[in-house]
């Protein structure tokens, strides 16, 4: 006898399916990646499709439309027009990171800004610290990362986001912007930052490739999954108000965990190789354009209370 329970009932109408769905992605949940430089001209990025570097007038008016489309966040990537050793044009009051925040803020008040803190785009030799012995010194490294979390601070950001993978960099944050009456700016941490093979095109975008070496040394072996447990929960009781797993595809798995695991909000960044190869997929009419959705819901599922994503305004454009 066939049996009773029939799972292709609530299927049959579309109406019946949204009544049961169990994942919604909505505009909410999207934060939109803006890559800003001082330069008069905006500069497609070939590596990524759709996507531009804005000088800051340019950054000012496409977080005006992302604020019209319904999203409630961006995050800023800077490329400085000099760099040096120690990234030193990453805490300046007028770098344009700096420069960015405070024009953002004036115009677009209500719109959440967050700002990355690393030093990979400001370093001539492209890590995301301070080098000796062909290594990044991690101690070293925090004092300028609470240098530049306070720049970000003062220029109005509503959050930091440390994303060099140093070890007590959420704690170093933390202080000294508790210590310079900053306590209500947040800090979302890359807390579990796998040393990928999907940022390439962003290193683009930003021209932070390193000239010598790579990344091993501070961002997560691939193969790792209790080690996330351990940096989460380190970033947790420094003081990190939300956690961060990057990429996001690949590492859904963490990604659950992650949730499962700690009571704060999880983010998770579809970088830009994830976004590049699923554009490119589209183009060549590999896949619809609704892979799109499926993706985004596919990281919600596994649990990320909000994605970074360069599909943010298209997503914003559908009805979900």
């Amino acid at each position: 006898m066939f049996p009773n329970k029939r799972m292709r009932r609530l299927r049959r109408k579309e109406t019946t399916r949204n009544l049961v769905k169990e994942t919604n992605l909505s505009k909410d949940d999207l934060i939109y990646p803006i890559f800003v430089e001082k330069r008069e001209d905006t500069l497609d990025i070939p590596t990524m499709e759709g996507i531009k570097r804005f000088p800051v007038e340019g950054a000012v008016k496409e977080a005006k439309k992302v604020k019209e489309l319904g999203i409630p966040a961006i995050i800023l990537f800077g490329v400085p027009e000099e760099k040096d050793k120690k990234g030193s044009f990453a805490w300046k009051k007028k770098g344009v990171i700096q420069e960015s925040v405070r024009k953002i803020k004036e115009e677009v008040p209500s719109l959440t800004v967050i700002t990355d803190v690393c030093l990979c785009e400001y370093t001539s030799h492209g890590h995301c610290g301070v080098i000796k012995n062909k290594d990044v010194e991690n101690d070293e490294t925090l004092e300028l990362l609470k240098k530049i979390s306070r720049s970000h601070a003062e220029a109005g950001a509503d959050i930091v986001a440390p994303s060099g993978m140093m070890d007590g960099m959420v704690k170093a944050i933390r202080e000294v912007l508790d210590d310079n009456s900053f306590q209500d700016i947040g800090i979302i941490s890359y807390s579990a930052k796998y040393h990928s093979n999907f940022y390439g095109p962003f290193r683009d975008a930003a021209e932070s490739s390193p000239d010598f070496g790579d990344r091993r040394t501070y961002q997560m072996n691939p193969s790792q999954r209790r080690e996330a447990y351990i940096e989460n929960q380190l970033d947790v009781e420094e003081g990190a108000d939300m956690l961060m797993v990057k990429p996001a595809m690949p590492y859904l798995d963490i990604i659950r965990d992650t949730k499962n695991r700690f009571n704060l909000p999880i983010a998770a960044y579809q970088v830009s190789g994830e976004y590049s190869m699923i554009k490119n997929a589209i183009d060549q009419n590999l896949i619809p354009e609704e892979a799109v959705l499926e993706s985004l819901i596919s990281i919600k599922r596994a649990g990320a209370d909000m994605i970074l994503t360069y599909f943010a305004k298209e997503v914003a454009k559908n009805e979900f």
